[in-house]
């Protein structure tokens, strides 16, 4: 063994048992090897050599890799050597005539003969047939030589499918091209004695090597698609093939590649009518017996993906004809193989099942302008929805895992919610074109699973809800409101049968997310109302044992409040009175709370109670009760608890958890109250929410420390804006001022959308708000923010570099609000104006180069409204000193021309081009109000400077002192794209 094989094992070994260094060392020498001029002569002669399969598995992908990347480079010697001892190689011949010196790489493992094949291949690749005509011609001689190399003559045509002829894989030009080349070479040369070689192959092997049998099929299956179907469509190949299909005594793995083969014929691209005579002659019924009972095999699958594609190939054809004859013929051809392919999905465990799927949707599809169906295709789409019932079942074998969902419980759930969407698409298809049929099978389903006590009764009733939901997606208004018709039936009938499995996770689930789906019927029939308040409110819904059933159940009545709304004021009373242990428990501070993640935290229950008791159609009186019933105790609760904090000194964390669950049900509560109610019609209640609001800012004092407690208290801040307007004024100040105080930046965004809500609701009547809390904002954002750019390379992705680029990100957003909604005046105030500068900066800054288009976009829109708001001179005096040299001398040169001449600014980028449109709209708004101040500072410091023509310099003024802005736009980009192009001057980007 020498330095290189040595070498070669060492890299190869993944014992761990090799020192790190050496195994580098040796991995490196490899390459400095591979690297050298001779490396093929070195490894032919390694591989005449040698018997170590890793140095065997290096010296062919050697190869490979040199005669793809070098092929072009070597000379003719050279290729010859190589393509000489290749084709030795697989035709198990010996070395330059010497025949004690057979190449046995075909005594390997079946991954070297594999990466043999390969290396035959790309030589094929370049040089069939322009150089090596013969190659093939030349292989099937040495094919007498037995199973060693007719195995070796099927794995390379399995190799030039794989490499190159497959579509599988995206091709370029090139390689598009050498496929064309290769096939129709073969086509013209040797294709038939191929053919003729798998036939002797089969006949001769079919008994004592039925895995070179497979083989040799197997092969042929990938070539059938672009050779000529005759070769293999006639009185000898085709009854072969069926010979092999039906024959009991032989491997199934012969019987199952056989069963390709007919396929790959079924497949073939045709025309229309010729193919139909094609699927017809094959007689497939004779297959048909073969799936008739329960079966897992290799075989089983095989012939159920064989009547798929022969049944889909039908389907096409009869799309495709228009002569009478031929279509009875296909409706024959499909009528005879349908009941099999339906056995197939309800019977067999197949992987192929999306093809029957996408198989049946296309032959529902044909029914969409046939009207009325014909008898044998209701019965086919009876038997479509049969297969659909059966497909979409859990495994009872998964039952408890999905009632607890563990990890095993959440995959499965997740496997089937995906599998299930073309099944459900299939559903709703049948819908449309036969809903009689399939409201009835719906029916039955749901009724035969209630009524049966097997042990497959929870998936069944699961499987039958399922149904009736997803048919729901497909149902128009009219249809789900009305009582006539199979909802007229279902719904009171689900609604008043109390399902002996409801225990069970998904089933309570699609019990409930199906009620809710088709609560439009209820709306309608208001005497089911008790029912469906039942159904929601006892242990099928809101108390169900499982805590994700029951907040999911929160969720989903919230819902059916919000639809049924005015009808459920009789009911208001009842309902609050069954929810009293719910509400209670809840914010208990007792009651050990389990953090849920997602938006299902329980607190929806709130929502819906809300909804219910803040419409104007609940009396004054009444509203005053159920409200204070529900408000006073939360919040004597949230006291006890801030008076116990200020007593101790301590903050226990379940207290903490107790004030959140609080916190968040008032916020959900006072969602049902619209603004009109609260401040105009019904003030009362607008006082009892202040006075709550009064009590949850003392949270902030107590607790200004606490992420939780800030940020719900903030929600709820920003609820009461909506509810209370702008009679929440007299709290601001307090709660602004505990907000701030001692923020992090991911407190400091909240902090900073809330301002933008307040904006944005009350406009100038925040201003005097806004000035008194403006300079300590700036001050802190300063603080936090760096004074360069973010980092992008490693350490640029921490948790704290994001949260300040979303502090960085709000703050552009809210310095946009303000002057966007004519607020600009606050950046003067005295206390904010020693900001202003480093605003200006900051602004011109991100404003030229930024990275996110829309930030800079956003800043540039400041700086034109900033430009009108104080671009006016008062009594010959600027309104803000210095302002317009700034914005002159610095934004309009740097943001308006550098900017945009940089090769980064992309015209055809949608949001650059945003961006570009707010930079023309600057600099004629600059022109409106400056003048020839910023035009003639615009050239001499701007154009001229990069040393542009005096004709575009002139063209650009006569442009800009016009009142078309578009042709302004036009013409700037053409003057920039010309200045690019032409690169002038030395222009530094500023």
């Amino acid at each position: 063994m020498d330095d290189l094989e040595k070498a070669i094992l060492i890299g190869f070994d993944e014992s761990g048992s090799i020192d790190s260094v050496l195994k580098s060392r040796a991995i490196d020498y490899c390459q400095r090897i591979k690297e050298t001029p001779t490396i093929s002569s070195i490894c032919i002669e390694r591989l005449l050599l040698t018997k170590l399969v890793p140095v065997q598995f290096w010296c062919l992908q050697c190869l490979h890799d040199v005669i793809r990347s070098r092929y072009s480079q070597m000379g003719p010697e050279e290729k010859a050597f190589i393509r000489k001892s290749v084709f030795s190689m697989v035709c198990y011949e010996g070395i330059d005539g010497r025949k004690n010196l057979v190449v046995r790489v075909l005594d390997s493992p079946a991954f070297i003969k594999n990466k043999l094949a390969q290396v035959l291949v790309s030589l094929i690749y370049f040089e069939y047939p322009m150089v090596w005509s013969s190659v093939f011609v030349d292989f099937l001689p040495h094919l007498s030589k037995g199973a060693v190399v007719i195995d070796m003559f099927c794995r390379v045509l399995n190799a030039l499918d794989d490499e190159l002829i497959s579509l599988d894989y995206p091709h370029n030009a090139e390689e598009i091209a050498a496929v064309a080349r290769i096939k129709d070479a073969m086509r013209q040369q040797c294709v038939p004695q191929i053919v003729r070689a798998w036939y002797d192959i089969v006949l001769m092997y079919k008994t004592s090597d039925s895995e070179l049998c497979a083989s040799a099929l197997d092969s042929m299956r990938r070539c059938i698609s672009w050779i000529d179907i005759g070769l293999i469509a006639n009185q000898v190949f085709i009854p072969l093939l069926f010979e092999f299909i039906l024959n009991d005594g032989l491997p199934e793995q012969l019987r199952a590649a056989a069963a390709g083969c007919v396929l790959a014929v079924s497949s073939k691209r045709m025309d229309p009518q010729p193919k139909l005579t094609l699927l017809q002659s094959l007689q497939i019924n004779r297959v048909f017996v073969l799936v008739s009972k329960d079966d897992v095999s290799e075989l089983v699958s095989s012939i159920a993906e064989l009547l798929t594609g022969y049944a889909t190939e039908v389907l096409e054809c009869s799309k495709r004809i228009s002569s009478e004859d031929a279509k009875r013929i296909s409706v024959e051809l499909l009528d005879e193989v349908l009941p099999s392919v339906f056995f197939v999905m309800q019977n067999c465990e197949i992987d192929g099942s999306s093809s029957v799927i996408q198989f049946l949707s296309g032959y529902v599809a044909t029914m969409r302008n046939v009207s009325p169906l014909t008898e044998k295709q209701l019965l086919h789409v009876g038997h479509i929805l049969e297969v659909i019932r059966l497909q979409i079942c859990y495994d009872p074998v998964y039952r408890d895992h999905l009632d607890v969902l563990d990890k095993i419980g959440r995959e499965e759930e997740d496997r089937m919610l995906n599998y299930r969407k073309d099944l459900l698409v299939l559903l709703r298809s049948i819908g449309r074109v036969a809903p009689d049929v399939a409201q009835i099978f719906i029916r039955n389903s749901i009724v035969s699973a209630l009524a049966s006590s097997s042990d497959r009764n929870v998936e069944e009733v699961e499987g039958g809800l399922s149904l009736l939901y997803a048919y729901g997606e497909s149902m128009s208004d009219e249809a789900m409101r009305t009582r006539r018709g199979f909802l007229g039936e279902l719904v009171p009938m689900l609604l008043s049968t109390r399902v002996p499995c409801q225990c069970n996770r998904l089933v309570a689930l699609v019990y409930l997310e199906t009620m809710t789906r088709y609560i439009k019927f209820v709306q309608e029939n208001t005497q089911y109302i008790p029912m469906v308040l039942a159904a929601f409110l006892d242990e099928r819904g809101i108390r169900h044992p499982n805590i994700n059933v029951s907040r999911r159940a929160s969720y989903l009545f919230m819902r059916v409040v919000k639809l049924l709304k005015s009808k459920l004021v009789p009911f208001i009373g009842t309902i609050l009175q069954s929810l009293q242990d719910i509400v209670a428990r809840f914010t208990s501070m007792g009651h050990p709370v389990k953090e849920v993640s997602g938006s299902e935290d329980g607190s929806h229950i709130f929502e819906a109670i809300g909804v219910l008791i803040g419409m104007e159609d609940v009396s004054l009186e009444n509203q005053t009760d159920y409200l204070s019933s529900l408000l006073t105790p939360l919040c004597h609760q949230v006291e006890v608890q801030i008076q116990s904090a200020k007593a101790s000194n301590l903050q226990d964390s379940a207290n903490i958890l107790a004030i959140k669950q609080i916190v968040m049900a008032i916020n959900a509560l006072s969602k049902g109250f619209s603004e009109r109610l609260v401040t105009a019609s019904r003030p009362a209640i607008g006082l009892m929410f202040k006075q709550t609001l009064d009590t949850l800012l003392q949270v902030l004092v107590i607790f200004p420390k606490v992420e939780t407690l800030r940020s719900k208290v903030t929600s709820f801040i920003h609820r009461m804006v909506e509810t209370l307007g702008a009679s929440v004024f007299p709290y601001l100040p307090k709660a602004l001022e505990q907000l701030l105080a001692e923020s992090e930046p991911k407190e400091l965004v909240e902090f900073l959308v809330l301002l933008n809500q307040l904006i944005c609701k009350f406009n100038t009547s925040v201003r005097d708000i806004l000035q008194e809390v403006f300079p300590a904002i700036a001050s802190t954002v300063f603080a936090m923010l760096p004074h360069d750019v973010f980092l992008s390379g490693p350490g640029g992705n921490t948790e704290e570099v994001r949260e300040l680029q979303e502090l960085q990100r709000t703050l552009y957003t809210f310095l946009h609000v303000i002057a966007t909604h004519d607020l600009s005046s606050v950046f003067l105030f005295s206390k904010s104006r020693i900001f202003l500068d480093p605003i200006m900066q900051l602004l011109l800054q991100t404003s030229c180069h930024h990275k996110d288009v829309l930030m800079r976009k956003a800043c540039v829109q400041i700086f034109i409204r900033l430009i009108k708001d104080w671009g006016d001179k008062a009594y010959g005096e600027e309104k803000v000193p210095g302002f317009q040299r700034f914005i002159v001398e610095a934004f309009a040169t740097n943001c308006c021309l550098y900017s945009v001449l940089d090769k980064s600014f992309e015209f055809r980028d949608a949001n650059t081009h945003q961006l570009y449109g707010e930079i023309i709209l600057a600099q004629k708004i600059m022109y409106e109000k400056f003048g020839d101040h910023f035009l003639s500072h615009f050239v001499s410091n701007g154009f001229c400077a990069i040393h542009c023509p005096q004709d575009l310099i002139e063209q650009y003024r006569q442009k800009l002192m016009s009142n078309d802005l578009k042709a302004l736009k036009s013409f700037y980009q053409l003057l920039i794209e010309n200045l690019r192009h032409q690169q002038n001057g030395s222009l530094v980007l500023r």
